[in-house]
């Protein structure tokens, strides 16, 4: 009996080893387009790997439970994974949401099996998987809403906001400290939790949807950091590995995106960015823009040797990216050197036009990175945004009084001309106007961005009937 239990913990550890290994081989290969793919195997093998382990392991005496747990999960995933492309900001936060439930669940689930005699690392290590688990729940749940729409985008605040927030985490922590000087003290735990998910939500509520990128990179660090607080607690390698990974990689993303609007954390989660600026919409009554239509439009890009489009959250709304792939087609038959400018945070996620461009198969080595093609706008001929509001707002550079002044842009306003197709004249997310729009060399192309740029092709391509 000694002697196949010792085998069996022999194959679960080799299994976890080799889960390990893949995970950290997956989040290698993920950071390059080339071996993207195999990166994506590499996790999903890793996962398999893991659970089959954790299935192996002798404490689960009710495998009737597992399986029913395994057919509803796999019931709330599957339609998860068909949402459109669109929705995958949105479906990310979800999947922060359940993952952070799962831990606090079963931090909780250990809190009552253990105390009271639960060493203080233990108990220690325990508050900070259910702090965490709990607000990033929570919050993660508050910035899905606000993604689809379904709760306000803009930021919504009080005077005293920030006080009631930090004193509500500051609570939470001194529960915790107590708790690990005395753990039997089990009356206290669900305040703890509930003052957790309350701190969440509040949050999320003040921040607007230009900082939604940031938070759901720091959301996905939260979570990664409270599966490695149950990996101690459970005393799990693999558990510590894969949070550890999970929580470093989402930090550095998010000051890589902090860095990309030239912003600190503090301001991300306590600066209420987003809010509409009164004398900008005041101001913006007198102003004139000049539009034109898909006809003239075509003409413009036909007639071009250089074309830089620049993608924003507007064409993810719109769901063209489809229709920009057939625009790229047109233009390069026609011997148009065709770009496309990657802002690190346009749209609602990290990588968001990174991955709606890849649906629709642009060549990967025709997406540019900010950096790389800022110095090549005043050799462009055209510069085609396409629902990009805040990313390329030239008041990052002039306007010091500008809420998003020093916020690294994309030069498109150094282009020859620029056409921007946008539904109307509201501003972005950042709730500020755009200067750009007002330029002598810039056209409005007022519309949607899926039926506009389709209305383009078919000039282009001498097809004017739908």
């Amino acid at each position: 009996m000694n002697t196949a239990f010792a085998g069996n913990q022999i194959i679960i550890e080799f299994l976890y080893l080799v889960a390990s290994a893949l995970f950290i081989l997956s989040l290698k290969w993920m950071s390059a387009p080339q071996t993207a793919r195999h990166g994506v195997w590499a996790g999903e093998i890793g996962m398999v790997a893991a659970i089959v382990g954790t299935l192996l392991h002798h404490g689960i005496v009710d495998y009737r439970s597992i399986a029913i747990a395994l057919v509803i999960g796999s019931g709330i995933g599957i339609p998860l994974g068909l949402v459109h492309m669109t929705a995958v900001p949105q479906r990310t936060a979800l999947s922060h949401a359940c993952g952070a439930l799962c831990v606090t669940l079963v931090g909780t689930a250990e809190f009552y099996l253990r105390t009271p005699n639960v060493p203080r690392f233990t108990m220690a290590v325990l508050s900070l998987e259910v702090i965490l688990g709990s607000l990033t729940f929570t919050g993660s749940l508050m910035a899905a809403g606000k993604l689809q729409e379904i709760l306000p985008q803009r930021p919504l605040t009080y005077r005293g906001q920030n006080v009631v927030n930090l004193s509500l985490l500051a609570v939470a922590i001194a529960v915790a400290v107590d708790l690990m000087l005395h753990p039997g003290n089990r009356q206290v735990f669900p305040a703890m939790i509930a003052i957790s998910l309350a701190f969440g939500v509040l949050m999320i509520v003040p921040i607007g949807g230009a900082d939604m990128p940031t938070v759901i990179s720091l959301l996905n660090s939260y979570a990664g950091l409270s599966a490695a607080a149950m990996g101690f607690v459970l005393e799990s390698k693999l558990l510590i590995i894969a949070g550890a990974l999970d929580g470093s990689s989402g930090f550095i993303l998010s000051v890589i995106m902090s860095k990309a609007m030239n912003r600190s954390f503090t301001n991300v989660l306590f600066g209420a960015f987003g809010q509409v600026q009164a004398s900008e919409a005041a101001g913006r009554e007198e102003k004139t823009v000049r539009s034109a239509t898909a006809e003239e439009a075509a003409g413009i890009l036909a007639a071009a040797n250089r074309v830089v489009v620049v993608p924003g959250y507007g064409m993810a709304v719109a769901q063209a990216q489809h229709k920009v792939r057939e625009l790229y087609d047109a233009l390069r038959k026609r011997g148009v050197e065709v770009r496309f400018a990657i802002h690190p945070v346009a749209g609602r996620m990290p990588g968001h036009m990174n991955v709606l461009l890849a649906e629709a198969d642009i060549p990967y080595d025709q997406l540019a990175e900010m950096d790389d093609i800022n110095g090549d706008f005043p050799q462009t001929d055209v510069a085609l945004v396409i629902g990009a509001n805040d990313v390329t707002n030239p008041s990052a550079r002039t306007d010091q009084s500008s809420p998003i002044y020093g916020m690294p842009i994309l030069d498109v306003d150094k282009a020859r001309t620029v056409m921007v197709i946008k539904r109307s004249m509201s501003p972005g997310f950042a709730g500020i106007d755009n200067p750009l729009y007002y330029m002598d060399k810039t056209l409005m192309l007022f519309g949607d961005a899926k039926s506009f740029v389709n209305g383009i092709v078919h000039q282009l391509s001498g097809n004017t009937h739908s």
